[in-house]
C-alpha cells in the first residue's frame, strides 16, 4: 500500500455551541491553546509604540464591510483615545459622546472610572461604524464593538478575537513589529508624551494610572527621548590631523 493511501486524513473538529446552541468561533474557547505550549512563555518584549503610518496601515487593512468598519473604529479608539482592550470592549453606545468628543470609561483597571477625550478625526470613523450599526440587527444594549455575525449578533467581543485580528492585519499591512492591543495604548502614551504643551498630569488622568510616579515610569519605558537627545547632541572628539 502507497504512502498516500496509508496516510489517514484527520478528522474535522466539530462545531462547538454555547448553553443557548449558538455557535462560537474556536479562538475564544479557552481549550483553544490547551495543550500548546505559549509561543512567548518565558520571554519578555520590549515596547515597540507604533507609529502613526503603521497604525494607519493596519487600519488600511481592514475590510471594507460592516466588520471592517467595526474593526477600523475598534482600532481607532484604542489608539487614539488610549483605551485597554477590555475597556475597549466594555463600552456602550451611550459611553460614546461624538459630538463633545468624549469617551466614558466606566470600569476602568481598580474600577477606577474616567473620561477620555477623543479627537474630531477619530469621532468621525467612529461615526462610520456608529451608522452601520444602526442597519444591522444588533440590541440597543449591546457592547458598541459587538459580534455581528448570525446567530450571536450582538454578543461581546473577545479580547482573543482582537489579539487575532491585529495579528492578521499586520502581516497584511507589512508590518514587522510586535502588534497587539496593549501596543496601540503604547503608542497613544508615546504620542502624548513627545508634545511639550501636554502636562504628566493629563496624560496620567487619560491612562486612568493611579498616580504620576506610575505614569513617569510608563512613559519612561516607553520612550526616554530626552535621555537620547541629550547623548545624541554630546560633542565627541574629532579625528585626529594626521
Amino acid at each position: 500500500m502507497s504512502l498516500f493511501h496509508a496516510r489517514r486524513r484527520e478528522p474535522e473538529p466539530e462545531p462547538v455551541f454555547d448553553r443557548r446552541g449558538y455557535y462560537r468561533s474556536p479562538v475564544t474557547l479557552p481549550s483553544y491553546r490547551m495543550g500548546k505550549p505559549s509561543a512567548t512563555r518565558g520571554r519578555k518584549f520590549p515596547p515597540e509604540p507604533l507609529t502613526p503610518d503603521e497604525v494607519w496601515k493596519l487600519i488600511d487593512a481592514c475590510g471594507r464591510g460592516p466588520a471592517g468598519r467595526r474593526n477600523r473604529a475598534l482600532i481607532m479608539v484604542m489608539w487614539r483615545a488610549g483605551l485597554r482592550v477590555s475597556e475597549a470592549l466594555a463600552l456602550r453606545p451611550k459611553d460614546v459622546d461624538l459630538e463633545r468628543g468624549q469617551v466614558a470609561v466606566l470600569h476602568g483597571k481598580g474600577d477606577r472610572s474616567r473620561l477620555v477625550a477623543l479627537d474630531p478625526g477619530a469621532c468621525a470613523l467612529v461615526e462610520l461604524w456608529v451608522l452601520e450599526r444602526h442597519d444591522l440587527p444588533i440590541p440597543l444594549r449591546a457592547p458598541l464593538f459587538c459580534v455581528i455575525s448570525r446567530p450571536t449578533v450582538g454578543e461581546p467581543l473577545a479580547s482573543s478575537y482582537v489579539r487575532e485580528l491585529l495579528h492578521k492585519l499586520a502581516d497584511k499591512a507589512g508590518i514587522e513589529k510586535r502588534c497587539h492591543p496593549h501596543g496601540l495604548r503604547h503608542s497613544y502614551a508615546s504620542n502624548l508624551a513627545e508634545r511639550p504643551n501636554v502636562p504628566l498630569k493629563t496624560i496620567q488622568t487619560m491612562l486612568g494610572h493611579g498616580s504620576l510616579a506610575t505614569t513617569e515610569r510608563y512613559l519612561h519605558h516607553l520612550n526616554p527621548a530626552a535621555e537620547l537627545e541629550l547623548i545624541r547632541s554630546l560633542d565627541w572628539p574629532e579625528h585626529p590631523p594626521h
